[in-house]
């Protein structure tokens, strides 16, 4: 019996098995604000741009919604707007337990759903927030995944997009790497737990490049497409339909 390794902030996880259910969700929101640089100014940034784009009745969603702190702040930046609706989809249902009990009842405009974005059809929306999801799709339906956001939108919606990208050589992705290891000692990370988390992400995070994403984007039909944060190997997208 393989024996669990230890990521920190209380997860434990296996090679190559790295899960957002169990023990990750009470641990989740503090993982992941050390783990990725400006996680939470990333936040402030879809919450302002979302302003452009939700209107009265608008349908928000947001693919991979975990513990629903997004959504939340989502339907919080635009409580004028009368009777726009915020989904939260996510294939954990554990996370959307955890979102469905803690934050739900914060604004009655706010649901999250067990669904699996790769068959779930989606109703026509204004605004479609992806935050660090859709590098854990698998690659072979990741363009099957954006087409049908592209499809959802209404015409001059919008899709932020977060991402963990990969450099476009490997001399960059390199500097980037020792640079973003220096970020997670720097977050209290023992070297134990960086290697612990890497060795359980093997096939579970597969980013793709700047331009990877971008040509994403591109083929499902989107045009305007516009990089609104980069540190290091991480990048915000706004693209437009």
């Amino acid at each position: 019996m393989k024996s669990k390794i230890s990521a920190g902030d209380n997860i434990n996880t296996l090679d190559s098995n790295w899960k957002f259910s169990g023990e990750t969700v009470a641990n989740f929101d503090e993982h992941v604000k050390k783990s990725v640089p400006l996680y939470l100014e990333g936040h402030q940034i879809a919450c302002g741009l979302s302003k452009f784009f939700v209107k009265n009745s608008s349908i928000v969603y947001e693919i991979g919604s975990s513990t629903g702190v997004l959504l939340t702040k989502l339907a919080e930046s635009n409580q004028a707007k009368v009777d726009a609706r915020f989904i939260g989809l996510d294939i954990e249902k554990d996370m959307v337990d955890h979102a469905n009990k803690l934050l739900k009842k914060t604004n009655e405009n706010i649901s999250f759903e067990h669904a699996n974005i790769v068959s779930t059809e989606l109703e026509k929306s204004d605004l479609i927030v992806c935050y660090y999801t859709i590098q854990f799709i698998p690659t072979a339906h990741r363009q099957q995944v954006i087409d049908k956001l592209y499809q959802s939108l209404n015409w001059g919606g919008a899709l932020i997009m977060f991402e963990k990208v990969r450099a476009p050589d490997a001399r960059f992705q390199d500097i980037i790497n020792t640079l973003y290891l220096n970020y997670k000692l720097e977050q209290g990370y023992s070297e134990e737990n960086i290697i612990s988390k890497m060795m359980s992400l093997k096939g579970i995070l597969e980013p793709f490049s700047s331009q990877g994403n971008i040509d994403l984007l591109k083929r499902a039909g989107f045009i305007d497409i516009v990089s609104v944060q980069k540190y290091l190997s991480f990048e915000g997208f706004l693209a437009i339909k």
